[in-house]
């Protein structure tokens, strides 16, 4: 199929861009595409305009602060796979980017990109949930950050307004003696997950977090330890903390997302 006819308009700042999201009825944001291309194509999207943003010089930036590293909407995964970002967690997030669908897909899908969409099975969206990032956002009228877990409120539905647009991602920086493991289960490489388990733990920091995603909505967040300090998390364990988060599923899906989170427990406290 093809896509159904829209117009096309390529701002080259913020400001031009969200006013033409405040002006134009029926707009919809294109950064890298990787997602709405396909949506277009098969006619699932039909806006009347596209707004490309991925010309936005600011919105490709990263800053570096004492604390914490603003990674600009248009960065790609594959930037941040290649280390050509900086990376605050210590190679957590080029892990994470490694394994997000194909190279060619990494090449252009951006991080933004992804937030905005908040598809459950996304990696990104569990794995900067685990970290505890903020989204920067602008509209017409004001700026805001946001924490992710309060961003996304369901599968696809997020915070933003229909003026607003993500501006970058703050992730703060995790210190030397930080743990991290992730895992995803996919039936092939590739495609979306269809559990994934996710853990951070800084203890310098006194900061805990595991994340189930690809649960069919929103991740579920657990910030207490199961085991502190060590990665004796059996599956039977994983199960336990994922019914005190109110984790909905039959027991196929419990044991796949406790496997997942079981497994991320394994890798983050690796000798």
């Amino acid at each position: 199929m093809k896509p159904a006819p829209f117009d096309y308009l390529r701002p080259q700042t913020v400001e031009e861009a969200v006013r033409l999201l405040a002006t134009t009825p029926d707009a919809k944001v294109l950064a890298g595409g990787q997602t709405l291309g396909p949506m277009l194509n098969l006619r699932l999207a039909q806006p009347a305009v596209l707004v490309d943003i991925g010309r936005i010089a600011e919105l490709a930036a990263v800053t570096d602060d004492k604390d914490a590293v603003m990674i600009g909407a248009t960065v790609t995964h594959a930037a941040i796979e290649d280390g050509r970002t900086p990376d605050p967690t210590g190679g957590f997030l080029p892990q994470v980017a490694r394994g997000i669908a194909y190279r060619a897909v990494r090449t252009r899908g951006t991080i933004g990109g992804s937030l905005a969409h908040a598809d459950p099975a996304a990696d990104w969206l569990s794995a900067l949930t685990a970290l505890g990032a903020e989204i920067a956002i602008a509209g017409v009228r004001s700026s805001r950050r946001v924490p992710l877990s309060a961003f996304v409120r369901g599968a696809m539905e997020t915070e933003l307004g229909a003026d607003e647009l993500i501006t970058g991602i703050r992730i703060r920086k995790l210190s030397s003696r930080a743990r991290f493991g992730y895992h995803k289960i996919c039936r092939k490489t590739g495609e979306f997950a269809e559990a994934i388990g996710v853990v951070v733990d800084d203890p310098e920091r006194a900061y805990f977090c595991a994340v189930a995603g690809a649960t069919g909505g929103r991740p579920l967040v657990m910030e207490t330890r199961a085991a502190p300090g060590s990665g004796s998390v059996t599956v039977e364990d994983a199960r336990q903390l994922l019914k005190g988060a109110h984790f909905t599923g039959d027991d196929y899906e419990l044991t796949l997302h406790a496997a997942a989170l079981h497994r991320a427990y394994q890798r983050a406290y690796a000798a």
